[in-house]
């Protein structure tokens, strides 16, 4: 416990008030009598989660307004940048290379001398060869960041390592392997048929490119290394990469395409036209357009380019001063990108293939990197488009105009003997540096938040796997330690010292409400958001007896209200940091900082910061979420209905809200009217039953064939026309398939009668309906149609109404609350394997294939073990 020097002073605080730095023992003893005449709620209960008041969009998303926002726990995507630099990502560990060399060589000579070895020796060998030979796809000219090899006179000329661009040179095998081939000659002729052919395999496939997918066998499994102590500063020793990918350059608008203002058509330069676009372009997103502070900082900013450029002028030369934002009218420009937008949209499939394909193609060199000899995926090597930034939130800068990045803003990160990248014909890097302590590959600072991007590697990466194990193992050692840190700021709650006691209290919150500490920032530059050690006067009320109410912006600007019950004391110290003279704008912790008190928690585990509390309180809680659960004869639907029952838990336990999306009330309908249709689908079944056994009715009663009383005559209609239009589509959709594909064989096209005859079913479905309506009986269809398998019919559409029910209560509590954060971030993913080893379900059912490639460390470590505890 500290008790002295520097922390028992007032810190400096302007227009504020600070704390006195001692707090007296009578002030104690007055709240101690206060206590006596309340009476207190159960501690640790959140009594309410209010609303939530945020706006969801992605930051730095794309200027399309029709772009829909994706789950943030959908890192479904590799994560495309990151805002901070990794220092404490885990090193790479070196593959044991010489112990395979040793083995193959061993092989081979084995193989030469006649007698049988354990393993073909060629094809290791060759396998080892191949993953450092294999070089990296040659870029394109328009990204211009690969050049071609040297060539002199027809002969190849003989090149250093850092005169050869990667596309073209193949990785300097190490000393042992030059007796890898001789050894495959060798094997050749020694092996037997099947050994012969296993070799030429092995050999063939040494020549795919590097983007093939075809070193399987050759991946990297880290995770199954012997724990040993390295150089944490380390990252990497040799890394190589084709740099970065440009947005392409801005197209101007047709010349009968044109912003006006006050009426008035306005020409107006290149830069100042793409600005208008930006906001002309999403005016479908009323949430943003008509936002006052959206409109205000994009009319500023696009001012600014105005004077710049020279301004606006009319079909006649004359300048036009734009002063209003009022009088701007983007309608021309979003019925061109509307009208655009369709057209693509119309295009078919073929066409749309062949764009991606090409596309695909273009992009294909900047997709991977060499990182110590091995192939990586980069996470989203694309340079940011110029657009408005969004923000989440009320964030004051909503609407800013971001620029377009020049190649002269960003730093390449390489290796000293690799190739650097060429920058775009005219430019230049800002710079290129060999740092092997940073894990990034090229970085520049957008203009907006003066943040720093990055960009990295994917999300299943090496380096980002053990950065995740690193911080999984992490919150898991701090389990050895938590009874004592716990005890301590228990006993620091009643400290004389002001400094220890705030301490102790920001410490509680933390612990126990999973509260993120927060950082220091420049209002002017930021949004204003706090965390525990922020927060200010006006962000906590208090209610006697014991509870306090939270309301503030928290990260990314999304609003934190809670109300919690808390011990006693903790409740007297906050009433007491709130004590006057301070008023809002005052710090209710204003004798503490989360410098101050990472360094305090770093004193009882090396590395333990106030981030780690959130990590293991919601792996603990999970943990814990999970063993409770008694799972009998339940479903798979059932079981991973009740997991995200516990992983909504957690996401609350972590603030992790969102609004409600403007499509949820519109899928809700949409799973309510599939629920529906089947349960009329079971009536149709009843009704063929009795169809083909009339004596049914007397059987089962007739209350058994009768339609539920929600599927009333209006709605069958309506829903008998659905399933015809519905029938339709579907044959015209296979007819275009079939269409495409001929012609992509050569052969003539379907005609239209086919087309004709094919929807003839539809015709017959229709007439069915109407005969069914006006008979009221229902003929049973199929072959060899009977009671029994329409029975076991019926079964089935049981269990998929059960399904769609259980996905509909599911997505219904899911609404405002998102679970892929806290899993994907928070939640140790070795919990979710062992769930669905213990209660045998399919890993797909929680992992996204993007999620099970980033947690692949955490799926074959844990295996089928369901004994594995956090």
């Amino acid at each position: 416990m500290s008790s002295g020097s520097e922390d028992d002073k007032p810190l400096a605080k302007v227009n504020g008030h600070a704390s006195a730095p001692t707090i007296s023992k009578a002030d104690d003893r007055a709240m101690d009598a206060a206590d006596s005449k309340v009476h207190m709620a159960p501690v640790g209960v959140s009594i309410r989660n209010g609303p939530v008041d945020q706006d969801r969009m992605d930051i730095d998303s794309s200027v399309s307004g029709q772009a829909k926002r994706k789950s943030r726990a959908s890192i479904d995507q590799s994560i495309n940048y990151k805002d901070d630099s990794s220092d404490d990502e885990a090193p790479l560990i070196a593959a044991k290379k010489a112990n395979i060399e040793k083995e193959a060589a061993k092989e081979a000579k084995s193989i030469r001398a006649g007698t049988k070895a354990k393993k073909p020796a060629a094809k290791k060998a060759v396998k080892d060869e191949s993953s450092d030979d294999e070089p990296l796809a040659k870029p394109t000219k328009r990204q211009v960041n690969g050049t071609a090899a040297k060539k002199t006179n027809g002969v190849k000329k003989e090149e250093s390592d850092s005169d050869v661009p990667i596309a073209k040179r193949a990785k300097k095998a190490p000393a042992a392997k030059p007796a890898a081939k001789p050894a495959a000659k060798a094997a050749t002729k020694a092996a037997p048929k099947g050994k012969v052919a296993a070799v030429k395999k092995s050999v063939k496939e040494e020549s795919k490119d590097i983007t093939d997918e075809d070193d399987e066998e050759e991946e990297y499994k880290w995770w199954e290394e012997s724990a040993k102590k390295e150089d944490d500063s380390i990252k990497w020793t040799t890394l190589e990469h084709n740099g970065v990918i440009f947005p392409e350059d801005y197209q101007r608008l047709p010349k009968d395409v044109k912003l006006l203002y006050d009426g008035t058509p306005v020409e107006l330069d290149i830069e100042a036209e793409e600005a208008a676009t930006f906001f002309g372009f999403m005016l479908n997103s009323t949430v943003n357009v008509e936002n006052p502070t959206f409109q205000k900082n994009f009319f500023r900013d696009f001012k600014e380019i105005l004077d710049r450029t020279g301004g606006a002028k009319d079909k006649n030369g004359k300048k036009v001063d734009i002063k209003e934002f009022e009088k701007l009218d983007f309608s021309q420009l979003w019925a061109y990108k509307d009208a655009q937008t369709k057209a693509k949209n119309a295009r078919s499939s073929a066409e749309k293939k062949a764009e991606k394909a090409e596309r695909d193609k273009r992009d294909a060199p900047y997709l991977y990197c060499k990182w110590d000899g091995r192939k990586e995926k980069v996470g989203n090597p694309r340079v940011e488009i110029p657009g408005l930034f969004r923000g989440r939130g009320d964030h004051p800068k909503t609407g800013c105009i971001k620029k377009r990045v020049l190649p002269e803003q960003i730093t390449i990160n390489i290796g000293k003997e690799a190739k650097v990248p060429e920058p775009p014909a005219g430019h230049k890097w800002k710079a290129v540096q060999h740092d092997n302590k940073a894990t990034w590959l090229a970085m520049w600072q957008e203009n907006i938040n003066g943040h720093y991007k990055y960009v990295m590697l994917a999300a299943n990466s090496t380096v980002k796997g053990k950065a995740d194990f690193k911080k999984f193992e992490k919150a898991r050692e701090l389990k050895k330690y938590i009874d004592r840190i716990r005890a301590d700021y228990t006993k620091d709650l009643k400290s004389e010292v002001m400094a220890d006691r705030q301490r102790a209290t920001a410490m509680y919150l933390i612990d126990k409400f999973a509260l993120r500490a927060g950082n220091e920032k420049d209002t002017e530059n930021e949004a204003e958001t706090v965390g525990c050690c922020s927060l200010k006067y006006e962000h906590v009320t208090l209610r006697e007896p014991n509870t306090v109410i939270f309301d503030f912006l928290g990260k990314d600007s999304i609003r934190f209200y809670n109300e919690f019950t808390v011990d006693r004391q903790v409740f007297k110290n906050l009433k007491m940091f709130k004590k006057p003279p301070k008023e809002d704008g005052d710090d209710i912790f204003d004798r503490l900082t989360t410098t101050q008190l990472n360094k305090h928690l770093s004193s009882y585990m090396p590395g333990l910061t106030a981030k780690v509390f959130r990590t293991y309180n919601a792996s603990y809680t999970m943990s814990k979420l999970l063993q409770e659960l008694k799972v009998t004869n339940a479903t798979v639907h059932e079981k991973v209905k009740l997991y995200n029952d516990c992983n909504r838990q957690v996401a609350i336990l972590c603030n992790h809200k969102r609004t409600v999306g403007a499509s949820h009330e519109q899928q809700m309908k949409k799973l309510v009217e599939q629920i529906k249709g089947l349960r009329y689908q079971k009536w149709r079944t009843k009704m063929m039953m009795l169809d083909l056994d009339p004596k049914l009715k007397k059987k089962k009663g007739a209350a058994y064939f009768e339609l539920d009383e929600d599927l009333t005559e209006e709605w069958v209609k309506s829903h008998q026309e659905f399933l015809v239009e519905d029938q339709k589509a579907k044959i015209n959709k296979k007819f275009e398939k079939d269409n495409e594909k001929r012609i992509a064989d050569g052969e003539k096209p379907l005609p239209a009668s086919e087309l004709k005859e094919r929807l003839k079913a539809a015709s017959e479905l229709e007439a069915k309906f109407k005969k069914e309506n006006k008979t009221k009986k229902v003929e049973a269809e199929g072959k060899g149609p009977s009671v029994e398998k329409l029975e076991a019919a019926l079964l089935k559409l049981d269990q998929r109404i059960q399904t769609l029910e259980l996905q509909s209560a599911d997505r219904e509590g899911n609404k405002e609350v998102a679970l892929g954060t806290s899993k994907i971030n928070y939640i140790d993913p070795r919990l979710t394997v062992v769930f669905s080893a213990k209660f045998n379900v399919p890993i797909e059912k929680f992992f996204s294939k993007t999620l099970r490639e980033k947690f692949k460390w955490a799926i074959e470590s844990v295996g089928n073990d369901s004994t594995w505890e956090f």
